[in-house]
């Protein structure tokens, strides 16, 4: 028998998200977009036992699932990607704006979790909703610290190709130099193939 991986991640990235498309025409409208330098990302998945009693004893346990919520950190969201993921409407000079009447796309989601050995655990999330993030600043001290931009989302279960029943959660385990578990969650994830050529967003405006 082959001996059993115990080795921990230690790092986390390569964000991915695409809107889905809602027609059933295609999974998501457009190819995967990449948001770079993510610190941390968080994916809860909350389940409670659920005991039947008779007898003054348990009869029977039953599981039930939690809602999915995802908490990520980036050291910088660009505008771009924000405008897509909360459903901001842009004016005609360019000012983006939240409001009461924001719409949110299904979007699904892929990022990696790297280990020191090179390998990687691919994780996708297949339909959720991202919520508009606090917005918060503080004064420039005697030293230099960078702040970070964290947003949340929920995450909800879709069909997904291979699998029986409806996921909301699709994960596979590679070792480096490897990209087969990885193509074929890209594939079952987004409908698409992993971008050779990344598409990324570079601006610096808030």
């Amino acid at each position: 028998m082959a001996e059993k991986d115990y080795k921990a991640s230690t790092g986390v990235e390569e964000f991915y998200y695409a809107p889905l498309d809602e027609t059933g025409t295609s999974i998501v409208k457009a190819d995967p977009s990449r948001v770079k330098f993510l610190q941390n990302l968080t994916v809860e998945m909350p389940q409670e036992a659920v005991r039947a009693w008779g007898d003054n004893q348990v009869a029977e346990i039953a599981v039930s699932s939690g809602n999915i919520s995802v908490t990520s950190a980036f050291h910088k969201v660009p505008s771009e990607d924000k405008k897509v993921l909360f459903g901001l409407e842009e004016s005609t000079n360019g000012l983006l704006a939240h409001g009461s009447s924001d719409n949110p796309p299904y979007v699904a989601v892929v990022f990696a979790k790297t280990y020191e050995d090179g390998s990687k655990e691919w994780v996708g999330l297949t339909k959720g909703m991202f919520m508009r993030p606090n917005k918060s600043g503080s004064t420039k001290q005697e030293t230099t610290e960078f702040s970070s931009e964290e947003i949340t989302a929920a995450f909800m279960d879709r069909e997904v190709n291979g699998f029986d029943d409806e996921k909301s959660v699709v994960f596979a385990k590679e070792v480096k130099g490897e990209t087969t578990k990885r193509d074929a969650l890209f594939q079952a994830v987004f409908g698409k193939s992993y971008p050779t050529t990344t598409t990324t967003t570079t601006t610096t405006s808030a």
